[in-house]
């Protein structure tokens, strides 16, 4: 039974590529206990993603525990403790349980968010118990100490591995240098870790993973009647954690000069990271920022970037650009590795670049060709129910119109030429940008 359970599974996921189309209406309802759901019925495959978002991802974290988001939602998957009649299990009957029900069911933390997502078929009996043990996991997680310390130290001999890679240098500096006193430029150190205990564990989960609070998205195989009922199972198991009220964040400050960092660092490849706070998920102007991205840095051996640096001069095989917007302003970055005797080069070539960019912005037919590739290129964002539950998790999160992926491939045809040089002028500052350079000579 068990073996043919996961041969339905394996062969329902290699179907799942043709079920998501753009124009699927999204229904939206409050649930009872606050929680804000969103639904896409997509019938023809039985199976069913949920993906709940809460507001504690690591931007919550306190700085002197940097990395506990993290922590908490790995966590999660070691154990339950005895809850409402059922026996306790620990992380290996945990998994074994999810594995005999064909299912799957994790937690993960971005600097924003606090994810939980389940995908299982929907046949009624699959469904229901998936559906229970996913709110049993979410209800008493059982939090074990000695897990918490193998857990930190396999995470601490990571971060050792890291600092051997010219990349986590340069990282580190630039989010420090971009974010400024900021969370989004805190990461977590082997010290914070150390700081973190499970009862920080614990009642960070209690204080971020609150039904009030949450946003629930469903793709699948289900009607409204039913998700509302398994909605009510998933919200009971965390409603009791009430709905305190959680510190406004600070926005990110834009910068007041350009900073030059330059890290010593032997290695056959210099890294160079260049970039500032960029825009808010919110900004009117995202879609001439996104388009225009792609004609810069962001269309791959197509963008502006590839051709100067590295088709004209051979000065990186790769080179990118790229803006991260969110509730805050997130940087805007452009990247590349390069012989470290050429560093010096390679930066002025992109920054030049940039600064030509900024002022000139794209030509007609630069403008065509993205425009082009993009919206030809819409279904591919569409393909998947994952990729669908994705879409509209973003669409509750930062609060865009229900219509957003109807009206989606019309605000990138409507993008022009003098949208994306107002856009980009307003936006970026080349003369304040944040450049990093790691082994460079």
């Amino acid at each position: 039974m068990q073996t043919l359970r996961h041969m339905f599974l394996a062969t329902w996921i290699a179907l799942l590529g043709g079920v998501a189309q753009a124009g699927i209406p999204i229904q939206h309802w409050v649930h009872a206990s606050g929680a804000k759901v969103y639904l896409v019925e997509s019938p023809s495959i039985p199976m069913l993603d949920i993906q709940i978002n809460v507001d504690g991802g690591s931007r919550r974290d306190p700085a002197a525990q940097a990395g506990l988001a993290s922590a908490t939602a790995g966590m999660l998957s070691a154990g339950v403790r005895a809850h409402a009649g059922q026996p306790a299990m620990d992380e290996n009957q945990l998994g074994e349980a999810w594995t005999d029900l064909g299912a799957q069911f994790g937690a993960s933390a971005s600097a924003e968010r606090f994810s939980l997502s389940l995908r299982t078929l929907t046949e009624p009996d699959l469904l229901r118990r998936a559906v229970a043990l996913a709110a049993r996991q979410m209800a008493a997680p059982a939090w074990p100490e000695p897990v918490w310390q193998r857990e930190r130290e396999r995470t601490l001999a990571a971060m050792q591995e890291a600092e051997t890679q010219p990349a986590t240098h340069a990282a580190r500096a630039f989010y420090a240098e971009v974010y400024g006193q900021h969370p989004f430029g805190v990461e977590a150190r082997p010290h914070t870790l150390t700081a973190i205990s499970v009862a920080d564990i614990e009642r960070f989960y209690r204080r971020h993973v609150a039904a009030c609070r949450a946003q629930i998205t469903l793709v699948g195989a289900v009607e409204r009647g039913r998700a509302n009922q398994i909605v009510d199972e998933l919200m009971a198991a965390i409603g009791e954690h009430g709905c305190p009220v959680l510190e406004k964040v600070p926005e990110v400050e834009p910068l007041k000069a350009a900073v030059e960092s330059r890290l010593p660092f032997d290695a056959a490849q210099a890294q160079v990271l260049i970039g500032q706070p960029g825009i808010r998920r919110d900004d009117p102007d995202f879609f001439p920022v996104f388009v225009g991205n792609y004609i810069l840095g962001g269309g791959g051996f197509v963008s502006r970037l590839t051709t100067q640096v590295r088709e004209k001069r051979g000065l990186s095989y790769s080179v990118y650009s790229y803006f991260a917007p969110g509730l805050h302003a997130g940087a805007f970055q452009l990247g590349l590795t390069t012989r470290p005797d050429q560093a010096d080069e390679a930066v002025k070539v992109a920054t030049d670049e940039v600064a030509r960019f900024v002022a000139q912005g794209p030509t007609e037919d630069e403008l065509k060709s993205a425009k082009d590739f993009l919206i030809n290129g819409f279904a591919l964002r569409l393909d998947s129910n994952r990729k669908l539950l994705d879409n509209v998790a973003n669409i509750a999160w930062y609060g865009l119109p229900l219509d957003y992926l109807e009206t989606w491939k019309d605000k990138v045809r409507a993008v022009t030429v003098e949208d994306v040089t107002r856009a980009f002028g307003r936006v970026l500052q080349p003369d304040r940008m944040v450049t990093v350079v790691v082994g460079g000579r």
